[in-house]
């Protein structure tokens, strides 16, 4: 491989903000995995964000990018999978798997995509200095007759459009709006762009706790909901504290530790068999990279009120933040009711097409 911009590239990134700022250009937020696509004639690699290679676990899209993308170019992007007119995140988790035999039955059964954004080359031209605005012209000039898996992410200048796209293009599982300087320069590993994403909060009942990596202080707490059938579900974790808060945190919660297991609503979960069945608090995956994932119980007599953007089936996309505990509320009161849900959008006016690429 001989281009003008050689990997490895870490992708530009985007730091968080609280409103969509005005007077930039806007796209929305793709929730996937991000990449940079490297490609020079029939050689061609899937970069992740940090700069790992991806191609293997995604066979279908390099070779459909093989066939849509320009001889050579560096394109930065979004993997996506589409199931039912939405993103679906954990059919593209499915696909980091050890057996090519697996992916390539998932690769049939559910297809990936690539949703381009910016780009970093074209041909022998390096593009990293050049205003986004060029580059995004270039972008659009060089798909401008893909197809399937490759699209174009949608973009606007108008800031109402964008709000719009705020609160619409959830429903398809996007989550949020990135902003970026009509003339900013491509700067790799740096958070030069913005990102608004969505916020709500709910009830939790607080149900255990990892340690945190250097010692016995709380690293994490575990969240559950109480689903239509009267059972506690794992839906996620909240973190990010302070070392102090952390330390004060397993004083605080040391008298909820039980003497037993036993009679604890997640107690089948102290089992090896149990564990291996699905993704519980200590359950190791091929995400975890070794790391200790014991977890202790604590008597679900707490309900702690947390902040998350959106939900992934059953559970918390990403990690929650805690915002305060509520003693007025009862453990029992905290269930999957009180989520608020997007309204359906399909992810076709999304990118305003149909997207062929979905099974």
């Amino acid at each position: 491989m001989d281009l003008p911009v050689m990997p490895p590239v870490k992708p530009m990134l985007a730091k968080a903000v609280p409103a969509i700022p005005p007077g930039m250009h806007y796209e929305a937020k793709w929730d996937g995995f991000r990449a940079i696509v490297f490609r020079d004639g029939d050689e061609l690699e899937i970069a992740s964000r940090t700069t790992k290679p991806l191609t293997r676990y995604f066979p279908e899209l390099a070779a459909g990018l093989r066939r849509e993308l320009p001889g050579r170019c560096v394109v930065d992007g979004e993997i996506v999978i589409a199931r039912g007119g939405r993103l679906d995140f954990d059919a593209l988790l499915e696909r980091i798997h050890p057996a090519e035999s697996r992916v390539r039955t998932l690769a049939g059964r559910t297809p990936s995509a690539f949703v381009a954004f910016d780009l970093l080359a074209l041909g022998d031209r390096a593009l990293l200095e050049e205003p986004l605005h060029r580059r995004r012209e270039a972008l659009a000039g060089a798909l401008a007759g893909a197809g399937p898996p490759l699209s174009l992410a949608p973009a606007t200048r108008d800031e109402e459009v964008a709000r719009r796209w705020y609160a619409q293009f959830e429903g398809a599982g996007l989550d949020g709006v990135v902003a970026k300087s009509f003339d900013l320069p491509y700067r790799p590993g740096e958070r030069v762009m913005v990102k608004v994403k969505h916020e709500r909060t709910a009830d939790c009942v607080l149900a255990g706790l990892r340690h945190h990596k250097s010692g016995p202080v709380v690293g994490s707490l575990l969240l559950g909901l109480y689903d239509g059938g009267g059972r506690l579900q794992h839906v996620g974790v909240c973190a990010a504290f302070p070392m102090r808060r952390r330390q004060e945190l397993m004083e605080e919660l040391s008298p909820l530790i039980p003497g037993s297991i036993e009679g604890h609503p997640w107690e089948e979960w102290a089992r090896e068999e149990a564990q291996a069945e699905g993704r519980m608090p200590g359950a190791p995956s091929r995400w975890s990279g070794g790391k200790d994932l014991g977890w202790v119980p604590l008597r679900p007599e707490r309900v702690v009120e947390v902040a998350y953007d959106h939900m992934q089936g059953d559970r918390f996309r990403h990690t929650a933040r805690f915002r305060r505990w509520r003693p007025d509320r009862e453990p029992r009161e905290c269930t999957y009711a009180q989520l608020e849900e997007p309204v359906g959008y399909d992810l076709g006016q999304v990118l305003g097409t149909r997207h062929a690429w979905e099974p």
